[in-house]
């Protein structure tokens, strides 16, 4: 157990220094320096410079992280570089002399006739014994090796992005060391930066295969998102950290399977954001964030995302976030779905109440908790509510006729009704056009389409909206 006991001073409001102490009661003991050895990580900061840190200088980060490895560690004066080091010195030194490490004459006479010149001076100036001499500087290790630099075999003018790897896989080498009987634990933030998508997969890929090492990774990336297992996402909101895995929420272990086959980047963004829109095609996918638009609100700033998850699989999404340890996930989801009783079908009795809302109930209990609310649309489906709306069927009625210029409108409600019940509906075409022309609207002096506040074909949709900004 570590305890960290910070006070800040409440006038200047600087935070007074303290240590860091363990032990299993509530003061612990204050660690020794044998413990804080054990308990070193490593550490990558955000927006690394990887390039200036990969280069030979003074303390570079290279030979920071080389000199602590068990190959250079504890071998100042004994290594093979220092010897190697030591015969190269000898061969500058020699080289002034005008001879080769042999003490044989070589061909190159000017590196002694340099040597002679400042000689000459050396003995007017200072003592007519003395004399000049070239070496490298002093062959420490440490020295030696803060004059290496690391790069790609065969790889020119490097980007960014591949020297990031490159210092990523160099910083690892610490969480590899032999007879180590401390934590080997690597903190990395913000993974994605200076990498491009495909390199974010490749390396998260890389480092979930390794099993001898712990990783804790901050990322702002959806790539990334996608390819974590979720049992080893955490998700930090409202200063509390709410861990994914299964038994953590109410999501069951085969829908955790379904998940993350199904995870892509684009839904994904569902852990980044503030509100959530899960519905069931891409024409709600699509339409939403005009209508959105259309009462005042740009789901971009909000920080809503609309996922499609292209099913009526609500459960295998919705779920992760209701939570079993009696934490609340503060992030509002709204669960769209479509009715799914035909007109012709909604006043049947179910159980002693209208099919209809039977229906509308099982699916509110069905998805809804904790954050999560389902709307449930008061028609059929989400085209049969446009149909439906006095705000919109006049428009709708339109674009449909367009978009099906081949089909007999004559009765426009039966025309419809075959359409959904054959599935031969252009719903994508029909819900981009309805967007483009609400988008149009909203650029006009005085608006064609207005939006009827007693319209209860569309509020299921208008408070799901409202719902997932926190409205």
């Amino acid at each position: 157990r570590l305890i960290y006991d910070v006070k800040r001073n409440i006038n200047t409001l600087q935070i007074i220094p303290s240590d860091v102490r363990a032990g299993v009661d509530s003061e612990g003991y204050q660690m020794t320096a044998e413990a804080r050895e054990y308990l070193k990580v490593t550490y990558l900061k955000p927006l690394r410079d990887a390039e200036a840190e990969l280069v030979p200088k003074k303390n570079s980060r290279l030979s920071q992280i080389l000199i602590g490895h068990e190959a250079f560690k504890g071998k100042d004066r004994d290594h093979d570089l220092v010897t190697l080091f030591d015969s190269f010195n000898l061969s500058v030194e020699k080289y002034f002399e005008g001879k080769n490490v042999d003490g044989n004459a070589i061909v190159d006479q000017k590196g002694k006739e340099l040597k002679d010149r400042i000689d000459s001076f050396i003995k007017a100036f200072y003592h007519k014994q003395k004399e000049s001499q070239f070496d490298v500087s002093e062959g420490k290790l440490k020295n030696i090796l803060e004059k290496l630099e690391l790069s790609i075999k065969d790889e020119r003018n490097p980007g960014l992005g591949t020297l990031n790897r490159l210092f990523i896989s160099s910083e690892l080498l610490h969480l590899h060391k032999r007879d180590w009987d401390g934590i080997r634990l690597g903190l990395i933030e913000e993974l994605e930066a200076h990498l491009h998508p495909q390199a974010q997969m490749q390396i998260i890929e890389a480092l979930q295969s390794e099993n001898s090492i712990q990783l804790i990774l901050t990322t702002h990336s959806p790539n990334l998102g996608s390819k974590i297992k979720l049992k080893n996402l955490i998700i930090c909101n409202s200063n509390l950290a709410f861990p994914m895995g299964s038994s953590y929420t109410e999501l069951s272990v085969p829908d955790y399977a379904f998940l993350e086959r199904f995870l892509d980047t684009t839904k994904a963004n569902l852990f980044f954001a503030k509100g959530i829109i899960l519905v069931e095609g891409w024409a709600e996918e699509i339409f939403l964030p005009s209508l959105a638009k259309k009462m005042g609100y740009n789901l971009t700033e909000k920080g809503v995302s609309i996922v499609n998850i292209g099913s009526t699989a609500f459960l295998a999404y919705s779920n992760v976030f209701k939570r079993r340890d009696g934490q609340t996930l503060n992030i509002p989801v709204s669960v769209v779905s479509d009715l799914d009783v035909k007109p012709n079908e909604e006043n049947d009795t179910d159980g002693g109440t209208t099919k209809k809302v039977s229906q509308t109930a099982k699916k509110i209990a069905k998805y809804s908790g904790q954050k999560v609310k389902a709307f449930i649309s008061d028609q059929w489906t989400f085209e049969y509510c446009l149909f439906k709306s006095p705000s919109l069927s006049t428009k709708f009625i339109e674009i449909a006729k367009a978009v099906h210029s081949r089909s007999d409108w004559t009765n426009f409600e039966t025309e419809l009704t075959n359409k959904l019940n054959a599935k031969t509906l252009k719903k994508t075409e029909i819900s981009y056009r309805m967007a483009q022309a609400i988008e149009d609207d909203l650029a006009l002096d005085t608006p064609i389409i207005n939006l009827d506040r007693n319209d209860a074909s569309i509020e299921y949709l208008v408070e799901a909206i409202k719902y997932a900004c926190g409205d």
